[in-house]
């Protein structure tokens, strides 16, 4: 049941989707580990991270496509979830240090041993078990955007006022952790890591094991949220998009439908989060700018929102731009650059890059339309 739920209506674009995902998990960590580092098709530690980097927003953007593309619910406070998950990792990676931190505390991390704590906060308690702190990479995102999607969507707020507030939400919450008081590290947030499971964070292997689990959970997001846009479900959330009131008349709980994939969608942003953190080596409060929501929502509209294959495809691509521009003499107009590509896709491919090139490849194969029979002479 399960294997038919995540399969249904699978498309050729989503299998090519999975292959190609299952594959770069598989060649690149072999590539980075048993090709010899003067070979052409060797991949250094430092690219392989970069791109586990790239693929953890991949599946950040997936989550928002989830919301946008298929529900209308254009979020602007999915790097609030994204950041909750990485700082539940970041608060295990720190209980890992144990007495190898500067000042040798076998409880107290080190910032927490320089503004004089005493003792361990009990919202700490607990992340020395890696399971625990798994359960709360999913259960904080994912309990905050249920209790705010509940009020919000019961009260029916939509549209730009949803974005609104779900961009003042993620203002909160990076105000909040700035604050040294709160037990997160302040602005400086968490760092310095060393183990993750036993192993060391900086170890080829662990660098290794990492992508192959950032592919892994990118495919595993992507079969959710196939599974749940193609089911039943799915057709009752596009038609809340489509036509909201309509479908409310109709007898349909839209607030319930809302909320439940508003909360998967943090769920999996938190999940992104939460690999992100051990592959880049900090967590802080910068996470959580609205400036980063923001720029989730240009990574779907460039790769094409309600595609899910396009989402993930437009974080990789602006990413990866993103790299090229902020380096060397570019940098200083990457905004630019950014502003640039997001005004020439919402005016020339208002579909993103993967719907512009699905409709010209539909406009190539449709057969062209017969001419019409001339009428036969008059005997």
């Amino acid at each position: 049941m399960i294997s038919r739920f995540l399969l249904s209506n699978m498309d050729t674009r989503g299998y090519v989707f999975l292959a190609l995902v299952a594959a770069i998990g598989l060649l690149v960590p072999l590539a980075n580990l048993l090709v010899p580092a003067g070979s052409p098709f060797h991949v250094s530690t430092a690219t392989m991270s970069l791109w586990g980097k790239y693929l953890c927003y991949a599946l950040l953007a997936l989550s928002l496509d989830l919301v946008w593309g298929y529900c209308g619910i254009l979020s602007l406070g999915h790097g609030a979830f994204f950041a909750l998950g990485g700082y539940a990792m970041g608060m295990y990676l720190m209980r890992q240090i144990g007495s190898r931190g500067v000042y040798g505390n076998p409880v107290l991390p080190d910032f927490m041993v320089f503004l004089n704590w005493q003792e361990l906060p009990w919202y700490w308690w607990g992340f020395s078990s890696f399971p625990f702190a798994m359960l709360m990479v999913l259960a904080v995102p994912g309990l905050l955007a249920f209790v705010f999607g509940w009020f919000a969507f019961r009260s029916r707020v939509t549209g730009v006022y949803l974005s609104i507030i779900t961009q003042a939400l993620t203002y909160a919450l990076l105000l909040a952790f700035f604050r040294n008081d709160m037990g997160f590290g302040g602005n400086n947030g968490l760092t310095d890591f060393k183990d993750i499971l036993g192993f060391s964070v900086q170890a080829q292997t662990t660098r290794a094991a990492l992508f192959a689990m950032t592919c892994t959970m990118l495919a595993a997001g992507f079969l959710i949220a196939r599974g749940i846009v193609s089911s039943k479900l799915g057709k009752v959330v596009i038609a809340i998009r489509d036509a909201e009131s309509r479908t409310r008349f109709l007898g349909y709980r839209v607030d319930r439908f809302k909320l439940f994939v508003f909360t998967v969608s943090a769920c999996m942003a938190g999940v992104a989060g939460a690999l992100y953190v051990p592959q880049v080596g900090i967590i802080n409060p910068g996470e959580f700018a609205p400036a980063n929501s923001i720029e989730t929502v240009i990574w779907v509209a460039v790769g094409g929102r309600g595609t899910l294959v396009g989402a993930a495809l437009g974080a990789v691509v602006v990413n990866w731009a993103k790299t090229m521009f902020t380096s060397g003499f570019m940098a200083p107009y990457w905004l630019f650059a950014l502003g640039a590509l997001f005004v020439f896709v919402t005016l020339f491919m208002p579909k993103g890059i993967l719907g512009t090139a699905q409709g010209w490849w539909e406009k190539r194969r449709r057969p062209e339309s017969m001419p019409a029979a001339e009428p036969a002479p008059a005997e």
